[in-house]
């Protein structure tokens, strides 16, 4: 019999981070733009506002309550988003530079613009 490992949850390192402005580059969401509400290192996926919406049918739990329909963003893989610049509206890939004073900072390849 095999032995389980007691392994943390593997962490993928990515390109965006909570916060940051993106636009979908694939998928049914494809041109739309939005800002990253939250990040799954784990999964690497990302909730972005406004995209991927769903709703889901919620069943009444107390009585006398009534059903309600509820909307939420579903995540999608970090992949498929790229950072975008609201400055000169375009969607760039990132490289990492340094700063004058020693700093590891995020830039957008097509515009030069730091992120960080």
């Amino acid at each position: 019999m095999a032995k389980t490992s007691n392994k943390t949850p593997v962490r993928y390192k990515m390109h965006v981070k909570t916060g940051d402005t993106v636009q979908v580059i694939s998928g049914k969401e494809k041109g739309k733009v939005g800002e990253i509400v939250k990040a799954f290192p784990q999964t690497s996926k990302v909730i972005v506002k406004g995209v991927n919406v769903k709703t889901k049918h919620v069943k009444p739990t107390q009585e006398g309550e009534s059903g309600r329909i509820e909307t939420f963003e579903a995540p999608i893989h970090s992949s498929n988003v790229m950072l975008y610049s609201t400055k000169q509206e375009v969607a760039s890939r990132v490289c990492y530079t340094f700063t004058e004073d020693g700093r590891k900072v995020r830039m957008l390849k097509k515009t030069g613009e730091i992120i960080d």
